[in-house]
Order: structure tokens, then sequence, then C-alpha cells
């Protein structure tokens, strides 16, 4: 059984993994077996991890990435995408220039590397994409309308790639963490109000370590996952249950 999770001699391409969930996913990856590269603006420091220096709010940064993955590493089985950034301000103040660039890295980077990785995916018949929504993909939030946004356009994104794609063996689907422990976090956590309401309304009455998405990510990147495309499995604590 454990065979369905092994991913020895696969590669693939976490973004946003120089810290943070991305990086506790790609070394989940690397630990059943992958050899995995790290898109991002600063290295992991990890050994184990292949760092390529990219910015991805900039189209020009990402042209060709995943090619210089497949070139360095000799192929692409795995995409993750995980970079984001998150903007706290009431939407009448909202910075345009803040809502573009949460557009065009949650979004727009999604779509361009998906379709990179894709290229090379669809002759080979095999393939897993797995892009990181929220919870927040289902809910309005407060005060991040830029970022709400972009997390709501993910989770249809993975429906309309894996509508087009699964049939070529490329199976799309997205992670919807909950409450985590990063420094995305941080702000709200230290908030003496809202932080202690927020716990309340979790169901394990916490908030969830990066490792513990590890678990959805080998299942979605693995055999385990063949027939599981178009799906957006959350890792919540149980917030959207309630």
């Amino acid at each position: 059984m454990l065979n369905f999770f092994d991913l020895t001699g696969k590669v693939a391409l976490v973004t946003g993994a120089s810290k943070g969930l991305g990086l506790a996913m790609a070394k989940g990856l690397a630990q059943a077996g992958a050899r995995v590269a790290v898109a991002a603006r600063t290295s992991p420091n990890d050994d184990e991890l292949a760092f390529f220096a990219c910015n991805l709010l900039h189209e020009e940064q990402r042209a060709g990435l995943v090619n210089r993955v497949v070139e360095s590493l000799g192929g692409i089985d795995i995409f993750v995408h995980c970079a984001g950034a998150q903007h706290r301000e009431p939407a009448l103040h909202y910075d345009m220039k803040v809502w573009r660039d949460m557009q065009e890295l949650h979004v727009t980077a999604a779509f361009d590397l998906s379709r990179q990785a894709a290229r090379h995916m669809i002759p080979k018949k095999h393939g897993r994409i797995i892009l990181v929504t929220s919870v927040l993909g289902f809910q309005g939030g407060l005060y991040i309308p830029g970022y709400v946004a972009a997390k709501h356009a993910i989770v249809g994104l993975t429906r309309s790639l894996a509508n087009e794609w699964s049939q070529h063996g490329v199976n799309v689907n997205a992670i919807a963490p909950g409450y985590m422990n990063t420094d995305m976090l941080q702000g709200l956590s230290n908030d003496p109000v809202r932080w202690p309401q927020i716990v309340s309304r979790i169901p394990a009455q916490r908030a969830g370590d990066p490792e513990e998405l590890v678990g959805a990510a080998v299942f979605l990147a693995s055999a385990a996952s063949s027939y599981v495309t178009g799906h957006t499995l959350a890792v919540d604590g149980g917030w959207l249950s309630r």
C-alpha cells in the first residue's frame, strides 16, 4: 500500500518554498522520494532542494522556468504553486497596485507555470499539478479583498484545468489550508481580541502546523490520487465545517 505514495524517480517544482507552507511541502515531497526544485526569491538553504531564484511577480522571470528545471533535473512530474502574500486593508482604501500584484502572484503565475509544466506532462500522459488556495477561497474574509479574490480564482482555475487536462493523464487539484502557524498569521495571532475568537471557531481549537500539509501534498502528488482531479482538499482543522 505504501508504494502508492512513493515518489521515487519523480521531479517536483514547488514555488514559494523558501519557508512556511511551501518549504514544508517541498521537504515532504523530497522525503517521499522526489527530486525537488524550489522557485522563490530567497533560498531555503536546504541541500536536498535545488534552488531556482525567481520573483514570480515578473513574467520575464517566470519565462522558461520549467524548462530550466527540466534541463537541470531531467523532467517535471509534479508542480506545486504555493507562492503567495497577503495584504490587509479596507476595500475603500485598498491600493490598486497591491490588488494587481495579488492577482499576478496567486493566479496569473499559477496559470502561467501550470501551462509550462503541462507542456511537458501531457506528451508523457502523466503529471500532477497542485495549486494552493485557502479556506478563504470559499469565504469572504475581512479586509483582504485582493487575497480573497485571488484564492477564489484558484479554486475555479483548478477545476477548469482539470476539465481540460485530466483526459491526458494530468491531474489538477488544490489544497486549501486553514489558519496555519506561518509568518503570514503572526499579525492576526497577536491580536488579543480577534485571535481567541478565531480559535474558538476552529473545531480542532488550534492553528495548524506547516508540516500538517505534507500528507495532503504527497497524496495529491502520488499514485494514491490517480482518480482525484478538479478537487480542492481543505486542511483546516474543521474550519469549513462550521
